[in-house]
């Protein structure tokens, strides 16, 4: 019998498939009101301040595979790759904390190489 995933594990596992299937409105459902991002541009508070970093990154996401996922009561790890116009790989992890269904909490580390490279890329002469 499959066991069923923990309560974080849930969450996040929504979040992620709501975001990744281009629904970020439903997406931001998950997300606390006093969520703190840590990204590799500095710390987020705020689910408005949320919304200003991840919303554009949505806008450009052509594809997403989830890679591995675990969780246990409060706590959610997710890998996966993301497709984007501008690269066709850029892998990612988050730790997400969650409290009562919604995320308080997450860290997310993505390899900003790849959007590097294309940025050089477009503007080499």
């Amino acid at each position: 019998m499959p066991q069923m995933p923990s309560p974080a594990l849930q969450t996040a596992l929504a979040y992620h498939r709501a975001w990744t299937g281009g629904d970020f409105e439903q997406a931001m459902t998950y997300i606390a009101e006093d969520i703190v991002c840590q990204a590799p541009a500095g710390r987020l508070e705020g689910a408005e301040a949320f919304r200003g970093f991840m919303g554009p990154f949505v806008q450009i996401l052509t594809g997403s595979d989830l890679i591995a996922s675990f969780g246990d009561e409060t706590t959610a790890l997710l890998m996966y790759d993301t497709s984007t116009k501008p690269v066709s790989s850029a892998p990612a992890a988050e730790c997400l904390t969650v409290r009562d269904g919604t995320i308080t909490h997450l860290r997310i580390i993505f390899d900003r190489t790849p959007f590097d490279a294309a940025r050089k890329a477009s503007t080499a002469p």
